[in-house]
């Protein structure tokens, strides 16, 4: 994006009927929306590549142990113990083909079928016990209070946020993926049009200080309720908003608000010309995450009409906080995951962009290993996919931990002190993304408590 922000059609004209423009109201909501920003994102060098990222969000803290599951023998055991009635039976796992050698054989959930095949292909891997740090941390500092912890831990709302921003030492509003595309927007040829794009509504992962999501639903964008109606043959609505775009204001918010209007009608106009007419032979899961990825996809299709060599994509997958009925939900849900990730990836190889474009997954936190009875609790370190060409896949990165109880990373209950930050799994992302190494702490702030910025990525996860 360049020049005046692009903002998302949801954020800046919402439910706002042809009365309303113009209002005082509105103008407050505009200088919310931060539209006064003049600040300048950086320039970087043009590049005709592309490449995006999709952040598949698992809101309500998914409880990961149960998706990437220990499957020899004793260590199995040791899961089966610390699990009680959480532990899925063993002859139900998915075998993982692991490619690197972590000294343990791991399955998946027995709904994830397609991700075993994608993992066993070569085209996706697993992060393991990934969290939120600001520095390194034992259990023994933990415990003595000797190193800074993430603020609120264990809690949706303050996790959801630092997973999001990667900055869990502040209330931070600035998402990594806005950080990120601030610094890259100027690759993009179009001004009207965010790099960041969000079929699941506001998020923090793509808020920047120069760059907003566009939101979209899973039928693309929706335009300006009424704008273009017939209404009977005289479409008063379109024709009033248009007489008001049309007035040179001498006040500069409602002249700001009325540029931003209509740059949000030509940029719904122009989305939805490059993406309507894209038909995609790959079938995606008649489920909501199926749709979301399916509108991603086509709008990957469309990047090249929509000048994009750069986008985010910010999709969710929420009811994921089973402090009961673990099992019997995980059943129904982790195949609506591992179906529509399978599907998103056939679609990218049916359009040929396998290798650039990266999904990967993000939730609130972990679960507690330990039963409360009847289902697991918030918890800390979690497991998660990353999928894409790109990836260096069937392999195992981070440290599977040992899961039994009171183990050297258990704070109690089973909740797990990390081994691998947020941190290390976004500037992998990040990198490969095209994010200098000279500048990924700018975004990514703490990085380099984990991580010397060089050549290779924190986890070596991309190719």
């Amino acid at each position: 994006m360049k020049g005046n922000p692009s903002l998302s059609r949801r954020q800046f004209i919402g439910q706002a009927s042809c009365a309303a423009v113009g209002s005082t109201a509105l103008f407050s909501t505009l200088l919310n929306l931060r539209m006064a920003s003049t600040a300048a994102a950086q320039t970087v060098t043009p590049a005709s590549d592309y490449r995006a990222l999709v952040c598949l969000f698992l809101a309500g803290g998914a409880d990961s142990y149960n998706f990437l599951v220990p499957s020899g023998t004793d260590e199995y055991n040791e899961y089966a113990g610390v699990r009680a009635d959480l532990a899925l039976p063993q002859a139900d796992l998915h075998t993982l083909n692991i490619a690197n050698s972590i000294g343990k054989d791991l399955g998946v959930h027995p709904g994830m079928s397609e991700l075993r095949d994608l993992f066993n292909a070569g085209n996706l891997a697993w992060v393991t016990n990934v969290g939120t740090l600001i520095e390194p941390t034992t259990l023994s500092q933990y415990q003595n209070e000797l190193v800074n912890l993430p603020l609120g831990l264990y809690s949706h709302a303050d996790q959801i946020k630092q997973w999001q921003t990667s900055v869990p030492q502040s209330g931070e509003a600035i998402g990594w993926g806005g950080r990120t595309a601030d610094l890259l927007h100027s690759l993009n040829d179009n001004d009207r049009i965010s790099m960041n794009i969000s079929v699941a509504g506001s998020n923090v992962w793509q808020n920047g200080n120069q760059t907003f999501q566009y939101s979209i639903g899973t039928d693309g964008s929706q335009g300006l309720s009424g704008y273009d109606w017939d209404w009977g043959g005289y479409p008063a609505r379109g024709a009033a908003i248009d007489s008001q775009m049309d007035i040179e204001y001498q006040n500069l918010f409602q002249k700001t608000f009325a540029q931003s209007t209509r740059n949000a009608l030509d940029a719904h106009e122009e989305f939805s010309a490059a993406t309507q007419g894209i038909e995609l032979a790959t079938v995606f899961p008649e489920t909501n995450l199926g749709s979301q990825l399916r509108m991603v996809a086509q709008t990957i299709a469309a990047h090249a009409a929509l000048g994009m060599r750069r986008q985010t994509f910010f999709v969710q997958f929420g009811g994921w906080d089973h402090h009961d009925e673990v099992l019997g939900n995980m059943a129904t849900m982790a195949p609506v995951i591992s179906q529509a990730v399978a599907a998103f990836y056939a679609a990218m190889e049916e359009i040929n962009e396998q290798n650039n474009v990266t999904l990967f997954t993000a939730s609130d936190f972990g679960r507690t290993l330990t039963s409360n009875g009847e289902g697991s609790d918030h918890a800390w370190g979690g497991n998660h996919l990353v999928c894409g060409g790109a990836v260096n896949g069937a392999n195992i990165y981070g440290t599977y931990p040992d899961l039994y109880a009171d183990n050297p990373l258990d704070t109690g209950r089973g909740r797990l002190i990390p081994t691998t930050s947020v941190d290390e799994y976004f500037g992998e992302l990040a990198l490969w993304f095209g994010v200098s190494s000279s500048d990924l702490s700018m975004v990514l702030p703490n990085v380099t408590n984990f991580y010397t910025p060089g050549a290779m990525g924190p986890l070596g996860m991309m190719g």
